[in-house]
């Protein structure tokens, strides 16, 4: 599928997702959420993509909401909402739900929805001079894209709830301290790094990872006794894979391992 506002590659069990309307700064729109979404579709039933590495082009990764096209037509701008976070949240549950786990490179102005977006990757390499913009309280909004939840899954709630009542904005190192980004690297580096981490995850036990992955998703809204549970299940289902087989015999013969992601 040709997509106009992202490009989509995968090659060796390593899938890139990178925004491409740079001199736009990357906005989120109508295009945007549905080709988001589409991506994230085409993804999750791809058996071959063991790690997705998200990026952008520009100066900025991203300005968030397209606020231009908010001005043109107001009225209709709550209707319009419900139709584009359809898609988008769609397609970010999606991604949130497969097996690869997500990487995610970012430099410069990080902001509103493209923020959310990054902080749902399981690994978030930044740039030293990235900025991540909590924005929505600025022209009068609440957060979507995940925001209340990626936010607080990362920093707390306490402190996502400041960053987004405050209108925070945060450089790469207070990020770092709070637990927005994983690692921050120099602007000639954090590509690099990123791609690194990107390429060590994708010749891992995927199944496994997705076991993790999901088990993360309800870690904060479950009962004890029913997340030991779906331990357990998640376990018992990992176990059971050739790549858990071979590992096994792996450390048994004291040699590494070689996943397949199967």
């Amino acid at each position: 599928m040709a997509f106009e506002r992202l490009t989509l590659t995968v090659k060796g069990g390593l899938a890139r997702l990178e925004f491409n309307n740079a001199v736009r700064g990357n906005p989120i729109d109508e295009t945007f959420c549905a080709e988001t979404c589409e991506a994230a579709t085409l993804l999750s039933v791809d058996p071959s993509v063991r790690c997705v590495l998200v990026t952008a082009l520009g100066d900025a990764f991203g300005y968030g909401g397209d606020i231009t096209s908010f001005v043109n037509d107001l009225d209709s701008l709550p209707a319009n909402i419900k139709r584009w976070t359809t898609s988008l949240h769609s397609g970010i549950a999606r991604l949130q739900r497969m097996d690869a786990p997500v990487v995610a490179a970012v430099h410069g102005v990080c902001a509103g929805g493209m923020s959310a977006f990054v902080a749902g990757a399981d690994i978030l390499i930044a740039a030293e001079d990235a900025k991540f913009v909590a924005a929505y309280p600025g022209i009068g909004f609440s957060c979507d894209a995940g925001s209340s939840i990626m936010y607080a899954r990362r920093m707390g709630a306490a402190r996502a709830r400041r960053f987004l009542l405050l209108n925070e904005s945060l450089g790469a190192e207070a990020a770092l301290a709070c637990g927005l980004a994983d690692e921050v690297h120099s602007k000639d580096a954090f590509r690099a790094r990123a791609e690194e981490v990107a390429r060590q995850l994708a010749a891992g036990p995927t199944k496994a990872f997705g076991e993790i992955r999901r088990l993360m998703l309800s870690v904060f809204d479950q009962p004890l006794e029913t997340q030991l549970e779906l331990e357990a299940q998640a376990l018992s289902r990992s176990s059971g894979t050739r790549d858990a087989a071979g590992a096994i015999k792996a450390f048994t013969e004291r040699r590494r391992p070689e996943f397949g992601g199967v």
